[in-house]
């Protein structure tokens, strides 16, 4: 039975000092680099990308106007070519038969060109600032995708160093058992609990691996496969600076700016609705011929549909309430704007502090407490349940304090999405 655990201990550190060696290999990525690629390549970034086209080709069509229409008809053809003859002849060009070529415009009366225009320019700016908003979100879950990844790498590299801390103990607790200090059951009880410590960092390391496809994925990788290290260490991200800013005076938002865009578009549509009841005229000119009196005759026109049954009524009810509705929105995306903010800064506080408790304080007191329990251990003045209570609650401080850096790199992130402005040029605007 020994010489089975000392096969597998060896073992296990020749899986340890192999996926050391493959860690370092690996090429490195940061977190500047994810975002980038991310920004180039995700697939829902791409699609609000389309989403712009669209509107762009919509605001070409607003300002096209209606073609005409061109309509040529020949009446009072006879079967006998000979008696449709006239004194001017028998051809084609000469007989009696009455041909008409006529062409009809179609005039947009009533406003509803320039609502159409309007309509299509409002939508035109949703579109762009739904994909600055979706550039914004997409910041921020690459960045928490990014800071998951190297928390579950830092928590299998804590669970490494508890497992190799509990084999030092293990081979001075074989020592001891050797010289009749410990039982049997001691020196085990210390080799099963780095053996589960050492599962804990194997099952770390497959979460973690599954983060890093997982952060491939979103950023448009189609070959995730996770064979990559991290660049940056969860401290680092906890450092970040964030930027001061008043609450009082934000800069508008892109998803607040984008609902008040489409709340311009539902006016447009609405105006557009109620000038629909205005009926359009479609002028039109034609040219007869219709030999051998006058022959060319040439006749102007207009048609006019009568709104006699259908006034739009539908049409008006329903933009009326689709105008109530982006209001509405508009309103909550405003006070979500706040809310988040203050959510934002409130968790980013608690979790720079508790981060900050754990680095300064606990961690090395932690430390501290569990070499002095170790020391007595291997000097007997301490029993096996303090140094194993002494190897957890370290693991677990430590545990906690990874959590903690964390938490304050993903509230950082956090905080800067709730007032990511929108571009300058669409703030300038807004502001006018």
């Amino acid at each position: 039975v020994a010489v089975g655990m000392w096969v597998m201990i060896a073992k296990i550190q020749f899986l340890n000092v192999s996926a050391a060696e493959n860690a370092q290999n690996r090429p490195q990525l940061s977190l500047n680099q994810a975002r980038e690629t991310a920004f180039r390549n995700n697939w829902d970034l791409l699609a609000a990308r389309s989403d712009v086209d669209i509107a762009t080709a919509q605001k070409v069509i607003s300002h096209e106007f209606p073609n005409p229409t061109l309509a040529l008809s020949t009446m009072k053809v006879d079967a006998d070519n000979h008696s449709s003859a006239t004194v001017l002849g028998n051809s084609l060009w000469n007989r009696s038969y009455d041909t008409i070529a006529a062409v009809n415009q179609l005039f947009e009366i009533g406003g509803k060109r320039s609502a159409r225009q309007a309509a299509a320019l409002a939508g035109f700016e949703a579109s762009r600032l739904r994909l600055l908003d979706a550039k914004r979100v997409l910041d921020l879950a690459v960045t928490r995708a990014y800071v998951q990844a190297v928390l579950a790498d830092s928590n299998a590299a804590i669970l490494r160093a508890s497992a190799a801390s509990l084999r030092k103990e293990a081979e001075i607790a074989e020592t001891r058992h050797k010289a009749g200090d410990i039982s049997t059951a001691d020196r085990t009880q210390i080799e099963i609990v780095a053996d589960r410590f050492e599962l804990d960092a194997t099952s770390a390391e497959a979460n973690s691996k599954a983060l890093r496809i997982t952060l491939q994925t979103l950023i448009g990788n189609p070959n995730a496969d996770g064979n990559f290290g991290f660049a940056e260490a969860l401290e680092s991200l906890a450092e970040t600076r964030v930027p001061i800013v008043d609450p009082a005076h934000l800069p508008p938002r892109s998803d607040v700016l984008a609902l008040e865009a489409l709340r311009r578009k539902a006016d447009a549509d609405l105006r557009l609705q109620k000038a629909m009841r205005v009926p359009d005229p479609t002028f039109f000119v034609q040219y007869e011929r219709e030999p051998p009196d006058k022959p060319n005759t040439v006749g102007f026109g207009v048609s006019i549909p009568i709104p006699l049954w259908n006034h739009n009524r539908g049409a008006i009810s329903a933009a009326a309430a689709n105008q109530k509705q982006s209001t509405v929105l508009a309103d909550k995306a405003r006070a979500q704007f706040a809310s988040e903010v203050a959510t934002s800064q409130v968790n980013y506080q608690d979790a720079y502090n508790r981060w900050k408790r754990y680095g300064s304080d606990i961690v090395p007191r932690s430390e501290n407490f569990r070499s002095t329990i170790s020391y007595a251990y291997q000097k007997g003045g301490a029993s096996l349940l303090d140094l194993l209570s002494a190897e957890r609650s370290d693991n677990d401080i430590r545990l906690a304090a990874a959590q903690a850096a964390a938490d304050t790199a993903v509230s950082i992130a956090s905080l800067k999405a709730a007032f990511s402005p929108a571009d300058e040029k669409t703030t300038h605007e807004n502001a006018k």
